[in-house]
């Protein structure tokens, strides 16, 4: 685990924090070794796949879209043409086997 996302996670406040900390147990779990690292300026795993941000009231997890077919594109939010987001307000907003399944479908690629 990198000591930089930690202090990322940290500085944030409630209820951001709280769903930043288990979103990142989540993908922890989902992979032994994830390679998380800070890119952009917000945690990011896996090589850039994936990424967490904070934002002023809500968090966004975003995923690459590379070698995805159009629909499963569709089940993100988001106008990017390289990455979307799933935007979560809540802890109760995690969809802990829709989150596995998408970070499963997106690592696959």
């Amino acid at each position: 685990m990198s000591n930089k996302v930690d202090d990322y996670i940290q500085k944030q406040r409630s209820p951001q924090k709280e769903i930043c900390q288990k979103l990142r147990r989540l993908i922890l779990k989902t992979f032994p070794d994830p390679k998380e690292e800070m890119k952009w300026g917000v945690p990011t795993f896996c090589n850039g796949r994936f990424y967490i941000v904070s934002l002023k009231d809500h968090v966004n997890l975003g995923f690459s879209l590379k070698g995805l077919p159009k629909e499963e594109v569709a089940l993100f939010q988001g106008s990017g043409k390289t990455m979307k987001h799933l935007r979560i307000s809540s802890l109760e907003d995690i969809d802990k086997d829709k989150i596995v399944k998408l970070l499963k479908v997106v690592k696959s690629q």
